[in-house]
């Protein structure tokens, strides 16, 4: 088997998995790239991402372009003669980068491909009631996510299960399939699908693009169903919301990680409060409850919902609808 060197393009905690996996076959990494460090909370002191943290744990040559294409960082790439390069959770990547290596480079995506091409494929699973999800391995290709298929693997995703319970699960088994298609690489046994014989329709694929603010926003005349979906896969981050409005017309932000459907009757109207104010917070959605069980007012810290009534009257508020 010929031993590959590889270079490891990477930023958060997902990426990190992959990367500890590779270290522990004994795979020879020989740089990692990841993002430059970024200004974060109030002293806006700079922050180093999850993998350059483990990478300089390991002693690992850290790199950390503005730009991939600027042309110094491309001789400095060029100049390790990597055979392979590996992709995960890092940003798109030009041609003039990717194409480098003689092995190529693929990319490791959170999703079952063809499906969920984009930026957020595990919150969009969970957001639309998926029951299985997955990781894939893939060569990267001039259009994003559309690469040619090395190996995928299949995860269940259980009726409880949070968009970051199911991202933990793929993260540990996207190291190993890392693993698994660099050995295939080295064995010069890779065989690889066109996502093109996948599709049996085009409008049959499903989309994960980037999720913005008003895609969080909780619409309580949605079915229990949708809203309980839709908390689930933004929990933890960036986390469904609502608004509560009281009578001098004061608005707080209420994020919620996390209810229980209580589908039993249907509601006289949806958006209603209905709470002991002791031990229980209702939310009415069109055809059922949701019970929340974790939120966070803004300004506070996340708690429990009995936690959080007993420090808010929430009787004296609504529901903005």
């Amino acid at each position: 088997m010929n031993e590959s060197k590889i270079i490891f393009f990477g930023t958060p905690d997902f990426a990190v998995s992959s990367l500890r996996e590779l270290l522990d076959a004994g795979k020879q990494v020989v740089a990692v790239v990841t993002a430059p460090d970024q200004p974060a909370g109030r002293g806006l002191k700079m922050n180093e991402s999850a993998v350059k943290k483990f990478a300089l744990s390991k002693n690992l040559p850290v790199l950390q372009p503005e730009k991939l294409k600027d042309p110094d960082f491309l001789l400095n790439i060029k100049s390790y003669n990597a055979d392979v390069f590996i992709v995960v959770a890092f940003r798109m990547m030009p041609q003039v980068l990717w194409s480098m290596p003689p092995k190529g480079t693929f990319n490791l995506h959170g999703s079952l491909l063809p499906q969920y091409r984009g930026a957020a494929p595990i919150h969009h699973a969970v957001i639309n009631g998926e029951t299985e999800t997955g990781v894939t391995t893939f060569f990267l290709k001039h259009e994003i996510d559309t690469g040619r298929i090395i190996f995928s693997e299949k995860i269940k995703i259980e009726p409880t299960d949070t968009t970051g319970t199911v991202h933990d699960k793929l993260m540990k088994i996207g190291g190993e399939l890392v693993v698994k298609t660099v050995n295939a690489i080295e064995q010069n046994n890779v065989s690889t699908i066109d996502q093109i014989n996948l599709v049996a329709d085009a409008s049959s694929l499903k989309h994960a693009p980037k999720i913005f603010k008003e895609d969080c926003l909780i619409k309580w005349n949605n079915a229990v169903e949708h809203n309980y979906n839709h908390i689930r896969g933004l929990s933890p981050y960036p986390t469904a919301f609502t608004y509560l409005t009281n009578a001098d017309g004061d608005t707080l932000q209420l994020k919620i990680f996390f209810a229980i459907k209580e589908d039993t009757f249907d509601p006289a109207e949806y958006g209603i409060i209905n709470s002991d104010e002791k031990t229980y917070l209702k939310i009415s959605c069109n055809n059922g409850w949701l019970s929340l069980t974790d939120v966070q007012l803004e300004g506070k810290k996340r708690m429990t919902v009995s936690d959080f009534l007993r420090g808010f009257k929430i009787n004296n508020y609504t529901v903005k609808k």
